[in-house]
Formats: structure tokens, C-alpha cells, sequence
């Protein structure tokens, strides 16, 4: 089984690049299933994610070409059985973005229960909420959403709380209703303005994505069409946590920076310094690091899947801070992990209280979520001695080649292979 080695105390230097957005690609790919022809994305990331959505797809009547940073999707002659099976939504909870598209195209889904990374219960009750507003009729058997409608019909969905999948299904499926659909409190993530962009070119008609109110004007049928993929915020959040983490001065190419707003004033306020450079930013870290608070929130506010790398800058910067996670109710399981590195922290619920330290020392742990696979990372990357990061098969789910570009900024990262007793 791969695992990431890690040795610490080296400043990273020189350029590293941006992949496409995962978050952003995946409900994309799923659009596909909106149309036939053949539809073109490019700034794909090659990631695990990514094989596991071109798998379910294939499954679904769909003929994909697989050629990094490129996937080109058409439809066969194979007759579509609009099911997704458990086998594969097992693997990655985002496949329940099926769901919207099958039903509206074929006027029936059956949809295996979403699987994923255990951080939270995360349900997925308001896409079924508001595709019944729609005029579907929903059931769950044995495991799976059942979705039937002969057609669905525009209509106003109120989600209870902002969701980001449930915002993309619920946009995917009144994208082919018959009449204008309304929803309101919308997940604004710079992934599904990106989503609506998508359907906007395949001839749907909508205002208002990224923001909280979005309004879809269903289309008889849509076109297939060709996109490329917004630059992944996460990613670069990553990365610029690195530079905080290991010190240096890198050049990040292609850096989403208005995507990134929340996490780059916490960045700046910490000690770090991070400038516009044309299409790229300017990341380095100024001195040692000073301790600050940060809750996280959905967009604009600081992105739940930045908490455990912000973390791990905490652990080394000089004074106190209180890490709030307020999304998932289960998303501090890299606590006890950054701990076997010397860091110092106490967790009690949604909170945990983080007491700097010079700097941490190299140990053998494992990730546990995509995220927290990035945290051990960076904490590796300020660690004395060698670190060892099992289980990264949850670190390809999001990041592509990580240890490599690392490596080419002058940080000794590598993959390596463990016996499987020992993973």
C-alpha cells in the first residue's frame, strides 16, 4: 500500500502549479448525462475521484476518453439503465450528483446511498426534498433512491440549510423542467457558479449561481458542450499552508485568489505574505507564525475543507488559537494524529484549542479523510527527522501528484510502498 515520506526542515522554492478543480469537475461530468453528442472538458485533475465518476458514467451509457487534463464524454448506442450501483457510490458521495440529471433525462434514477469520507453524516435529504417539489416521486429501498417523474416541473425549493450537492442536483434536474425553477438559500460555492456556467453553455438559462438565489429556466433538450475547469481553491490553499508550514518563497500558478479571500486574510494575518503576480500569486512566509482564531463557515466564509491544514500551521505558530469547525460535526479525527507529532492540542466537540510549539517531530501516522491527509502532509513538511502519511488513498481522492510537486519546490517528499500489514 502507498504511503507519503516525508523529512522536514526544507524551505520550498520555485514554481508549483494549480490543477483544475475536483469539486468542480465532478458535478460537470455529471451534466453530460444532460445531452447526447460528445462534450469536451479540459483542466481535469487526475485523480482518483475523477476515475471513479468516469467508471460510474461508463455504467450509465456513456463513452469516456480518459486522457489527462482532458475527458471527452459521448453518449453510445448501449441502451441506458439509469442506475448507479452501490459498488461505485460507495467509493465517493459525490455520485449522488447522478441523481439529478437521470431523472430528469430518463425520467427515472435508482441511485445507490452516498458513501465517502466519514466526516459527518452529511444527509442527503433536502436533494430528495426538493426533487419531489419538482414533481418527482421518491422512495428508498434496500439501499438506494428511487426517483420517478414523467417529466419534471419547474417549481420554488427553499433548502433548509445551504448544500453544495444538493444545490448542483437540484440545478442539473430543473435544467431540462418544463418551466422557470426558483431555489433559494444556495450553497455559493465558486463551484457551482462554475456548474451554472456549464448549463448556461448547453442552453439552459441560469441567473444567479453563486449567490443564494438562483433561478433555472428548464430547456427542452441541451447541447453538449466544451469546458475548462476553474483552478482548485483547496488545492491552492494547500499548498500556500505548505509554504507556511516549511517556509520559502514560491510562485503558485494559476491561484484562484478571489476564490480564496477568507483563507488568505487568516493566511496574512498569521504572518505569511501572499501577492497577485498576474494570473499566479506570490506565496511566502515572513517570519515565524503567530496564532490566530478561525471558524469555518460555508462560502464566502473560511471553507471547511481548509480547517485541518490551517490546523496544521497552528501547531507551529507562536500563542494560542481556537480552531471551530461549525459544517461537520465530526471533522477533527487528524487531532490525535498531528498529536503523535508532538503538536499540542485539546479538542472537546466542535472546538479545539491549539498551543504553538517550535516545531514538531517526525512520526509514523495515518490519514483518516482527504483533508486531514493534506494536514499531515504539511505537518511532516515542519517535523524534525521522517514522517510517514498511510492511508493517502484518501489524499489521491483530491490531489494530484502532490509528493511531485512538493518535491519539485525542494521539499523531501516522497510516495513510497509499505507492506500491506504494515499500511
Amino acid at each position: 500500500m502507498d504511503a507519503i515520506r516525508v523529512r522536514g526542515a526544507r524551505q520550498l522554492k520555485g514554481n508549483i502549479r494549480v490543477g483544475g478543480a475536483k469539486n468542480a469537475a465532478l458535478p460537470i461530468l455529471c451534466a453530460t448525462l444532460l445531452s447526447d453528442g460528445e462534450s469536451l472538458l479540459r483542466n481535469v485533475p487526475g485523480l482518483r475521484d475523477i476515475e471513479t465518476t468516469a467508471d460510474l458514467l461508463r455504467t450509465l451509457g456513456r463513452d469516456l476518453t480518459v486522457d489527462i487534463p482532458e475527458v471527452r464524454v459521448k453518449q453510445t448506442s448501449r441502451p441506458v439503465v439509469p442506475e448507479a450501483p452501490y459498488e461505485l457510490v460507495r467509493q465517493m458521495r459525490a455520485s449522488v450528483l447522478v441523481l439529478g440529471p437521470l431523472v430528469a433525462r430518463y425520467g427515472k434514477a435508482k441511485v445507490s446511498l452516498p458513501g465517502g469520507c466519514q466526516i459527518g453524516a452529511r444527509p442527503v435529504d433536502q436533494h430528495l426534498l426538493g426533487l419531489e417539489a419538482l414533481g418527482a416521486k421518491i422512495a428508498v429501498e434496500h439501499g438506494f433512491i428511487v426517483a420517478e417523474a414523467p417529466r419534471l416541473r419547474g417549481a420554488e425549493v427553499v433548502f433548509d440549510m445551504p448544500t453544495v450537492t444538493g444545490t448542483e442536483n437540484l440545478m442539473m434536474a430543473a435544467a431540462l423542467a418544463k418551466g422557470r425553477t426558483t431555489l433559494v438559500n444556495c450553497a455559493r460555492e465558486p463551484e457551482v457558479e462554475e456548474l451554472g456556467r456549464v448549463l448556461n453553455k448547453m442552453g439552459a438559462r441560469v441567473e444567479g449561481a453563486g449567490t443564494s438565489i438562483i433561478h433555472i429556466q428548464g430547456a427542452d433538450e441541451l447541447e453538449p458542450f466544451d469546458h475548462a475547469i476553474i483552478a482548485d481553491r483547496i488545492e491552492a490553499g494547500t499548498f500556500m499552508a505548505a509554504v507556511g508550514a516549511a517556509g520559502g518563497d514560491v510562485l503558485l500558478e494559476h491561484a484562484p485568489l478571489d476564490d480564496l479571500e477568507p483563507v488568505i486574510v487568516k493566511l496574512r494575518r498569521v504572518g505569511m505574505e501572499i501577492e497577485r503576480e498576474g494570473e499566479h500569486a506570490r506565496v511566502r512566509r515572513l517570519g515565524r507564525l503567530v496564532a490566530t482564531d478561525v471558524a469555518t463557515s460555508p462560502h464566502p466564509g473560511f471553507p471547511t475543507d481548509m480547517q485541518a491544514q490551517f490546523m496544521a500551521l497552528m501547531c507551529v505558530a507562536s500563542g494560542r488559537s481556537v480552531v471551530t469547525e461549525t459544517v461537520f460535526e465530526n471533522r477533527f479525527m487528524h487531532v490525535p494524529e498531528l498529536g503523535r507529532m508532538g503538536a499540542r492540542i485539546e479538542a472537546h466537540n466542535n472546538i479545539a484549542i491549539v498551543e504553538g510549539v517550535p516545531r514538531l517531530s517526525g512520526a509514523s501516522v495515518m490519514a483518516t479523510d482527504l483533508r486531514a491527509s493534506a494536514s499531515l502532509v504539511i505537518a511532516g513538511l515542519v517535523a524534525d527527522d521522517e514522517t510517514i502519511v498511510r492511508r493517502v488513498y484518501h489524499l489521491d481522492r483530491g490531489y494530484e501528484a502532490i509528493e511531485k510537486k512538493l518535491a519539485g519546490a525542494g521539499a523531501d517528499v516522497t510516495r513510497i510502498k509499505l507492506e500491506s500489514e504494515e499500511a
